[in-house]
């Protein structure tokens, strides 16, 4: 990792740890939410998140449309605990705006480990 993106990776924990204890600090969905309860909002997507053959539903799209809206959170809702334990496949979850025709979609964007470190502060470590 070079020098410059270590030092971004770093001040974007620092920014992660100075907000977590802000009173009323909104997390990547927002102050009334988490990825997790926006995550059970997509249950309609359930089928279409884990095979990319799989129909989407007129519901799943609506859902998608509203979370994806702010491409951050769904992103977290991906990587979410609920997502995790329900089978959901990331690869497959982010086709769905495009399995669902929206004009409007974020291309070619990633959710993902460019910061490792960073990554790890945000979902915790998990040896599997």
């Amino acid at each position: 990792m070079d020098v410059s993106m270590k030092v971004i990776c770093f001040l974007g924990l620092l920014v992660i740890i100075g907000t977590a204890g802000v009173d009323g600090a909104g997390g990547e969905c927002g102050k009334s939410t988490t990825p997790d309860q926006e995550a059970m909002k997509l249950a309609p997507c359930a089928a279409a998140a884990q095979d990319e053959k799989a129909a989407v539903s007129d519901s799943c799209c609506q859902q998608v449309k509203k979370i994806g809206q702010n491409p951050s959170c769904l992103c977290a809702v991906l990587l979410s605990d609920t997502a995790k334990s329900s089978g959901v496949n990331p690869q497959v979850a982010l086709t769905i705006p495009k399995r669902c025709n929206f004009a409007n979609r974020p291309v070619g964007y990633k959710c993902g480990r460019k910061c490792p470190f960073l990554y790890l502060a945000l979902n915790g470590y998990n040896e599997d």
